[in-house]
């Protein structure tokens, strides 16, 4: 649980840059690493941090969930944070996640669209609410089926960011993501030491030339 008293565990993963020239940068976030510092004094370890020590003037644009890895854009400059952050409010950009999900899921491809909204009691935690919730949309297609461990393999595509969204959305399914220390139950939980979850694919245009960046980061799992 990540509330004003939790303390993040160590990252000792390295951050790697993927690409860069003088308006952004492509990086790798290693699970279990914050993408900004915590509300918690001894959270000042982070991936803008760790990234400001080479390039003191990088910027965060958006952000990944702690226990999420992937791939991350940040910009250099006041110019290309305010170009890049319209990008993603603008919903200009495009993404696509790796997960594996507990059970087999049957249909090959779909979308989820489920209202999300802060469960303020248990924050950090979302819950679906058809009334309150803000519109959220997931698209998934099924990469493999696992019989034997019980899962599936799929690719996600997020067309909303809301917090927790992939989580949430597997969870009400009943495919949870493995690993998942918040929506999962203990089964699913248990088959995996760390969320199964990867930011793979980050597709923007450039805040300069406009040219269409697509920033690739394997799947380690």
């Amino acid at each position: 649980m990540t509330g004003r008293d939790f303390i993040a565990p160590p990252c000792t993963e390295d951050i790697h840059i993927l690409w860069q020239d003088d308006q952004c940068l492509l990086v790798n976030k290693p699970a279990g690493l914050l993408s900004v510092p915590g509300r918690h004094p001894a959270n000042r370890d982070c991936l803008i941090s760790r990234v400001q020590e080479q390039y003191p003037s990088a910027r965060i644009v958006h952000r990944l969930d702690m226990d999420t890895s992937g791939i991350m854009v940040l910009a250099l400059n006041a110019d290309s944070h305010r170009q890049l952050s319209r990008q993603f409010e603008q919903r200009l950009t495009h993404k696509c996640y790796i997960a594996e999900v507990f059970g087999l899921v049957a249909k090959d491809k779909g979308s989820i669209e489920l209202p999300i909204i802060t469960d303020w009691p248990n924050r950090p935690l979302q819950k679906i609410d058809h009334e309150q919730g803000k519109a959220a949309l997931t698209h998934y297609q099924v990469l493999s089926r696992n019989p034997t461990r019980n899962s599936s393999r799929v690719l996600l595509t997020p067309i909303t960011g809301r917090s927790h969204q992939l989580r949430i959305h597997l969870a009400e399914i009943g495919h949870p993501i493995l690993g998942c220390d918040f929506y999962a139950h203990q089964q699913a939980r248990a088959l995996s030491p760390r969320l199964l979850l990867h930011a793979e694919t980050l597709h923007f245009h450039h805040p300069v030339s406009d040219e269409v960046i697509k920033g690739y980061s394997p799947c380690p799992f």
